[in-house]
């Protein structure tokens, strides 16, 4: 298991600081980063949060799954390593 997570379902105009503040129910939040489209500035639907550690990301996964954050039901999972 990894400290960071994956998240889907995200509303186009959630923020980075949005989403901090959602995990941040599941405790200390590293980084947020919700990814934009460079040609629209606008959320692609999806971003990565990094928890302070494994334990407080895996609770994160268990509390915050399907979860709402702006009016959304949001996937929360482990993020995939990068290729």
């Amino acid at each position: 298991m990894t400290n960071k997570l994956f998240v889907g379902g995200l509303e186009y105009s959630t923020t980075d600081s949005q989403l901090e503040e959602h995990f941040a129910q599941a405790g200390k939040v590293v980084s947020a980063k919700v990814i934009v489209d460079r040609a629209t500035g606008r959320g692609k639907g999806f971003g990565f949060v990094e928890m302070a550690t494994e334990a407080e990301a895996k609770a994160a996964m268990e509390k915050l799954d399907s979860s709402q954050l702006n009016g959304r039901a949001i996937a929360v999972k482990e993020a995939k390593p990068q290729v």
